[in-house]
């Protein structure tokens, strides 16, 4: 070979290469002091490399002289490795000597990365890659060297997935679509990335398309394309314009825009589903984690890019982006409008259908969007329902409890409302709506107030305040029952609702009289603390205080029986209750332990009242109270409710001798004007028994405070009573599990009964009477009672219940005929309310139903969270009831 020749053919030495075969002939115990390597004469290297404690000295050689020459001045323990295009002949025998292997060594990439490895064997299918590849993995060896393989061969999955995770700078367990995508977040590494050769990323990518699917390919064709950063917006995109539709011309025009984010390439529809279903798993596994703002920056940029991409109307399609969100709220408040100017059935069914959309966004769950629309909801269910007025206090007492005061909840939140000024503008003439309707009741519920107290009539079903602890609290006690008489000062029916569902969830039990409906107590009047609460604990009309509270609480239940006031509930630091609370409720020799709760009394001072979700998490004093109580009956109720402060709306009244902001005397004193009320009776304790009430709830007689009490609005005199026992507690004597307490129209649709004219009309609701919307089930389906009567079922059943509960079969017909009813789907509240189930029982109730119905462990009834579906197809195959008629 002359020497013209071998220069041109010798390759270029890298770096990389040199280092690797250094390394691979020192590990070797060679002993020459020279490696000679076939390759170009150059080297714009460091000179020196030092490998451990050896040090090497790089020297480019173009003839035996020059080896000579270097020989000479190497010092002891140095090596030297020399690039020369010279050949065996043309070094000499001489110089050969000092060479390892007494040759002039070849630079082959792929064998230095089999000794870089300590292997054996190379996979073939990785040789057949570029020499380009070989050289990347020794240019992007870790300074430790890659680890020796395993088994003996560097196959072409595991140099790959070291080489990619080595350039993106992830793990090697994280090169999946997740991994990939999750790496898009990281700018700086994303940016290193597209610094790497460009015939280096095609291999990459091309191997990670491989193992981890379109989603890998496409975000790693968006990096290209130098838009990696906006992977998951892409990917977002992505499932809007290849979403199994036809496309429009306007999504075909999309399209082709969506290539110059891709380097000029289209996804196919199943890849870009696929990309879609991991970036959206992503958001919505980061919306509920420490990523949950950067989600609103990408959310904010995906729509961004469907602006740019000229298809903002896409956006309304999207599950997870906010303008999708917007769009479907949008569309509800026009269904609600609309159902507001003319009431029918399939208005409802319309907003129903818009409402179930807004629940199927995923943002819908961050913030109270679509609780909001939830309430406004159910607040329009309510004025589709019946209105009869009570024709006794009592009958108005038990629509305050079983009905009214759930509106309250939700007509709280619309008085609250959103800031968007369109929807808050149709929630502002929803609630209009539903405070007309309210009002008469409240004006009803007055006039019966004022003429119970005026005959000083028996309380007959109902239970006045001062005769609770003698009808409900003495009897437990009497029957060796431990009572923990919790007063929640201020408490509505409205946030009682609230509370107590969240004590059920803390594994409470609520019972009601005879298994009945929830009970409401009438306060006493004025409806303040100082008259109301007294009352209660004495058992006799009087004004008094904490000290009267406790003396007569004792002379009803007995010396033993114990009060603790707010101020006798606090701690130092580190215990939730004072210890002497603690002790009381654990001691079952003391009969009866009562506590007051001040909480959301004083929230009427200076807090907001109506914005409070008053749950077990509000109201920290009693779920701490609640969990030193378990083993006793827990009676719970406050001794008046209260309204919130109507802003704007509120309407400020002067008068001689006010003492309050809901009531005044009525000597010396204008009579009663609109929205006010005389009331005069034994029942009335201040101001000789004779005073002005009023029940419009905009109207105060002092200065402004976030909330009131005192009037003779429902939701003030309504005192809600709850019973309550922790799971697995039998019931006293009397007392059963409690029937869903939620209004059927709380709970899910309805059928239209009323008729709403339009808006500008005197008369903005004329309701049609008819009858309440039932919560019967009708008679059970065929297959039903094949299923019953079929051989399989009686032995499935036979074999699961052995030793267990039984489930009846008229249980069971009940359940299943609901769930046919609803097209296979229920709510377990309302399942249970339409098979007459008590609410505490309903978790376990269905999963005895699902043990007797699984065969060889498929299930054609499963619950998800609070949802109940049923299977129809399933079941009747499993038990061979042959097809639906």
């Amino acid at each position: 070979m002359t020497s013209a020749a071998a220069a041109i053919a010798a390759p270029v030495a890298t770096e990389a290469q040199v280092r690797a075969m250094v390394v691979d002939w020192l590990r070797s115990g060679r002993r020459e002091p020279v490696l000679a390597l076939f390759a170009r004469p150059q080297w714009t290297g460091e000179p020196m490399l030092r490998i451990s404690d050896t040090v090497v000295r790089i020297m480019p050689a173009r003839s035996s002289l020059a080896v000579r020459a270097a020989l000479v001045e190497l010092a002891p323990g140095e090596r030297l490795v020399v690039l020369t295009d010279r050949d065996d002949d043309d070094l000499g025998a001489g110089v050969l000597a000092h060479c390892s292997n007494q040759t002039v060594l070849n630079i082959d990439p792929w064998e230095i990365v089999r000794a870089h490895f300590e292997a054996a064997a190379l996979d073939p299918a990785l040789v057949r890659q570029r020499r380009h590849l070989a050289e990347a993995l020794l240019e992007y060896a870790p300074a430790g060297g890659w680890p020796p393989v395993r088994g003996g061969v560097v196959t072409r999955d595991g140099a790959m997935r070291l080489l990619s995770a080595r350039l993106l700078g992830i793990g090697p367990d994280d090169l999946d679509a997740t991994g990939v995508v999750q790496w898009t977040l990281r700018g700086s590494d994303v940016v290193r990335y597209t610094a790497v050769d460009a015939r280096l990323r095609t291999i990459v990518a091309g191997w990670l398309a491989e193992t981890a699917g379109p989603t890998a390919r496409w975000t790693l064709a968006a990096v290209d394309a130098g838009h990696g950063t906006d992977a998951i917006p892409l990917g977002l995109i992505a499932g809007l314009l290849w979403d199994g539709r036809a496309p429009t011309a306007a999504v075909a025009a999309a399209r082709v825009r969506f290539e110059q984010y891709l380097g000029g390439a289209t996804p196919r529809e199943h890849e870009a589903a696929e990309w879609n279903r991991t970036v959206l798993a992503w958001v919505v596994r980061a919306l509920g984690g420490e990523d949950k703002h950067e989600v609103q920056r990408i959310l904010g940029r995906t729509e961004d890019l469907v602006r740019q991409l000229q298809a903002a109307s896409l956006v309304g399609r999207s599950d997870l982006l906010p303008g999708g969100l917007d769009a479907r709220l949008k569309t509800f408040a026009e269904d609600v409008r609309a159902a507001l100017r003319r009431m029918s059935t399939s208005a409802l069914e319309a907003a129903e259908a818009a409402l179930r959309m807004v629940a199927q966004h995923r943002l819908a769950a961050v913030g109270d969007q679509h609780l909001t629309a939830l309430m406004a909801m159910r607040a329009l269910r309510w004025l589709a329902t019946p209105d009869e007025p009570p024709a006794t206090l009592a009958d108005a007492v038990d629509r305050q409890v079983t009905t009214d005061g759930w509106l309250d909840r939700a007509r709280l939140r619309l008085w609250v409302g959103v800031s968007d000024p369109a929807l808050a503008a149709v929630y502002r003439e929803l609630h209009a709506a539903v405070d007309a309707r309210r009002t008469r009741h409240d004006e009803q519920f007055a006039a019966l107030l004022a003429a119970t107290t005026r005959a000083d009539s028996p309380a007959g079903g109902m239970y006045f305040v001062e005769d609770v602890v003698r009808r409900v609290v003495k009897p437990l006690v009497d029957a060796d029952r431990p009572v923990f008489l919790l007063v929640v000062d201020g408490m509505g029916v409205a946030a009682s609702t609230e509370l107590v569902e969240s004590a059920m969830v803390a594994d409470w039990w609520e019972l009601t009289a005879a298994g009945g409906r929830r009970a409401g107590v009438v306060a006493a009047l004025p409806t303040v603390t100082e008259v109301s609460r007294t009352s209660l604990f004495t058992g006799e009309l009087r004004r008094g205080g904490q000290a009267e509270e406790r003396a007569g609480l004792r002379q009803q239940l007995g010396s033993d029986a114990v009060l603790f006031h707010k101020a006798d509930l606090l701690s130092g630091a580190g215990q939730s209750l004072a210890s002497p609370v603690v002790a009381a409720l654990r001691d079952r020799s003391i009969r009866t332990v009562a506590a007051v709760v001040n909480t959301i009394d004083d929230a009427l001072d200076r807090s907001d009242p109506a914005a409070t979700a008053w749950t077990l998490d509000a109201v920290r004093m009693v779920r701490h109270l609640l969990d030193a109580a378990r083993g006793r009956v827990v009676v719970m109720l406050s001794d008046h409710g209260h309204v919130v402060d109507r802003g704007p709306d509120g309407e400020l009244r002067g008068g001689t001798g006010v003492l309050s902001a809901r009531w005044r005397p009525t000597a010396d004193g204008p009579p009663a004007g609109d929205g006010e009320i005389r009331v005069a009776g034994r029942r009335v304790v201040l101001a000789d028994g004779d005073v002005i009430l009023p029940w419009r709830e905009t109207v105060r007689y002092s200065a402004r405070k976030a909330g009131y009490h005192g009037g003779a609005s429902a939701a003030e005199v309504v005192i809600p009573l709850t019973i309550l026992t922790a799971a697995g507690e039998p019931a006293p004597a009397g007392w059963s599990a409690a029937p869903v307490a939620s209004p059927a129209w709380w709970r899910g649709p309805v059928s239209a009964t009323s008729v709403v004219t339009p808006a500008e009309e005197a008369t903005l609701f004329d309701i049609t009477p008819a009858a309440p919307h039932a919560e019967t089930i009708g008679a059970a389906p065929t297959f039903v009672a094949a299923l019953l009567a079929s051989t399989r079922y009686k032995r499935n059943r036979a074999l699961r219940l052995a030793g267990r509960p039984v489930l009846p079969d008229e249980r069971v017909s009940a359940l299943l005929t609901a769930l046919h009813e609803a097209g296979g789907r229920l709510p377990l509240e309302t399942l249970a309310a339409r098979a007459d189930v008590p609410a505490q029982r309903i978790a376990n109730v269905v999963t005895v139903l699902r043990r007797v119905l699984a065969v060889e462990g498929y299930q054609a009834v499963e619950v998800d969270g609070q949802i109940v579906t049923l299977d129809e197809k399933m079941l009747r195959d499993q038990f061979e009831l042959g097809t639906s008629a």
